[in-house]
């Protein structure tokens, strides 16, 4: 069909006709005319043809988007806890209502684009679309998910309507493509081009899929299979650009290989490629299998004769005042480094209070950076969070204070109380919550005094607090000694991160998982060692 043409160039042209008719004294002259009216009418009627269309596509879209956000908005967090709702809905915003706001802007609607334009600037953009496929592909490695499980809904524990269609993962894998991961964009294109071929309507071609693919499995290594799918490719689009010059090269780096290595033709394998068909590629996180068996829950380091060692009681703190009358659970969790658990730490009260103040405050979390000490974002922290003072409201102080009563430790030196949010695929991988002094050995790495402009010393001990469950996924992890703490709403959790001697202990090693189903919400209270020389007296070893 002709691009269709708007009403107001149309009328334009007639006007021009009539001008021209006005030129033209012969019937032979005229004659030409019938044919451009002709013409003319056959333009208008694509314009009406293409505004129908338009119409018909903009129904069909106000239909889909009614059902989907009358289902969403009645329990927002229960959607968006799904971490395949999330990405969508990162795709939606920045991709696809872009499309819908491109055809409509083809005969503009006022009242719909100034909304458009109103809302716009608070729509994601494409690093947040990345930043969500991004996620995905982090739990997958983590929790070892299937493509296929995955694009179904079908999570650990639970099924769900939400699916990733075969433009999904096709953007999934370019998502990876893009940014130089070839062992996701491979498991997502392939996905991809199984939903295709059994039939699923999609957008982009089987070809661009196929293009794709096999340039990805090349860069994993497996030249057999990457010539069978660009012959597949080349089988599809005899002329595509790049098929034919990849296939003969890729032929011949096989028979060099062959050559050197003195074996016959290997045929390309038959299975599907899925996880495990190709080696995840190793990265900057030592401890990356240890950490992630953790979070699926694999490797938990309790033994029947640790637990045996653990033990709950009613803490007082030392017979204070405020916990006499209602002294606070305690529960051990571990007990070398001794890491306890706090019941009904906050009310659900102060929750909700805690996080009405802390979500207009949200920002993306940050970390130091090692050789700077400079705050900075980071791939391996995602989260949000806020920092709280007591000032803001006097739930504030009355968490601060309890703290205080509980710890035996004082707060007037410690950081103010932050809050954090973990969202699809949220994570703090493996990091340390003091800073590391420098050493001459070569076991930990040097770092700056990241606390020296505070005046406050290190931080002595760690009080994160949970504010929310988490449906699956978004343990509290130690991978030195195996340790896995499961939030729950309510409760928080206390270590030291220093010996007595004012020593880092670098088994506090701990590492926020994944959150696979579910919204994480923590706050922490770093304490540090200024005013602590009389309620925690040196030790008269240095691991005291």
């Amino acid at each position: 069909m002709r691009s269709p043409m708007c009403l107001a160039s149309w009328l334009l042209l007639c006007c021009c006709w009539r001008t021209q008719a006005e030129i033209f004294t012969s019937i032979g002259q005229m004659t030409d005319l019938l044919y451009t009216e002709k013409e003319l009418v056959h333009s208008l009627r694509d314009y009406i043809k293409a505004e129908e269309l338009k119409l018909a596509e903009v129904k069909s879209w106000a239909r889909k988007l009614d059902d989907l956000t009358r289902m969403s908005t009645s329990d927002p967090e229960g959607y968006l806890a799904h971490p395949v709702n999330a990405y969508k809905l990162m795709k939606r915003l920045n991709t696809e209502w872009s499309q819908l706001e491109s055809l409509v802007l083809q005969n503009p609607s006022d009242g719909f684009i100034s909304n458009m334009t109103m809302h716009r600037q608070y729509f994601p953009d494409a690093e947040d679309e990345k930043g969500a496929a991004k996620a995905l592909m982090r739990l997958q490695d983590t929790y070892h998910l299937d493509s296929e499980d995955f694009s179904k809904g079908r999570l650990p524990g639970m099924h769900s309507n939400a699916v990733l269609t075969v433009d999904d993962c096709f953007d999934m894998g370019k998502t990876a493509y893009n940014e130089g991961d070839y062992y996701h964009a491979v498991l997502w294109v392939q996905q991809s081009l199984k939903q295709l071929d059994a039939g699923e309507e999609a957008v982009v071609s089987k070809a661009a899929i196929l293009d794709y693919l096999s340039y990805s499995v090349y860069q994993m290594g497996d030249l057999p299979r990457a010539i069978e799918l660009t012959r597949r490719l080349v089988a599809i689009e005899p002329s595509h650009q790049r098929a034919g010059g990849n296939l003969r090269y890729f032929e011949k780096l096989l028979l060099q290989v062959q050559n050197e290595e003195e074996r016959t033709n290997e045929p390309a394998s038959e299975e599907p490629i899925q996880l495990g068909t190709y080696v995840r590629p190793k990265d900057h996180l030592p401890e990356r299998d240890i950490y992630e068996a953790l979070c699926r829950g694999e490797q938990d380091g309790m033994t029947e004769a640790r637990r045996s060692r653990l033990f709950c009681r009613y803490q007082d703190g030392s017979r204070n005042p405020r916990l006499l009358l209602k002294p606070m659970k305690e529960e051990d969790e571990w007990d070398s480094p001794h890491i306890v658990r706090y019941l009904e730490a906050l009310s659900h009260s102060e929750i909700d209070k805690i996080k009405e103040m802390a979500k207009p405050r949200l920002a993306r979390a940050t970390v130091r950076d090692p050789k700077t000490g400079v705050l900075t974002t980071a791939n391996y922290r995602v989260s949000k969070s806020a920092w709280l003072e007591e000032e803001d409201d006097p739930v504030i102080g009355r968490v601060n204070q309890r703290i205080q009563d509980i710890t035996g430790l004082t707060v007037d030196t410690a950081e103010l109380l932050q809050v954090a949010n973990y969202g699809v695929g949220g994570q703090y991988e493996p990091h340390f919550d003091f800073s590391r002094r420098p050493f001459d050995g070569n076991l930990k790495k040097d770092e700056p005094d990241a606390f020296k402009r505070l005046g406050t010393g290190n931080r002595v001990a760690t009080f994160l607090s949970y504010m929310s469950d988490v449906e699956a996924g978004g343990a509290t992890v130690f991978p030195d000694f195996g340790a896995v703490i499961q939030p729950k709403k309510g409760t928080a959790v206390f270590w030291y991160n220093l010996f007595k001697s004012g020593e880092g202990d670098y088994r506090t090693r701990h590492a926020a998982c994944p959150v696979l189903v579910g919204s994480k919400w923590v706050s922490n209270k770093w304490i540090h060692e200024r005013g602590q020389e009389f309620l925690r007296p040196c030790g008269l070893t240095e691991v005291d």
